[in-house]
């Protein structure tokens, strides 16, 4: 799987980094991003609950 964020869509809730920390992280504005790296996911089953939980939809997991 290939894990990103859409960082125009982002409002930076921030319930991706809490749900899934080691995919994720913030910038200094409050924008998330994949962690450099882990794009595939890193095997965290976590990161469908984190594009569940988005509340505008800027998390996209699509197969490899």
């Amino acid at each position: 799987m290939r894990v990103s964020v859409d960082s125009e869509r982002c409002v930076g809730a921030a319930l991706c980094t809490m749900t899934a920390p080691g995919v994720f992280e913030q910038d200094d504005e409050g924008v998330s991003a994949v962690i450099p790296g882990r794009e595939d996911g890193a095997g965290d089953p976590r990161v469908h609950e984190a594009v569940r939980v988005c509340p505008v939809q800027a998390i996209s997991v699509a197969a490899e």
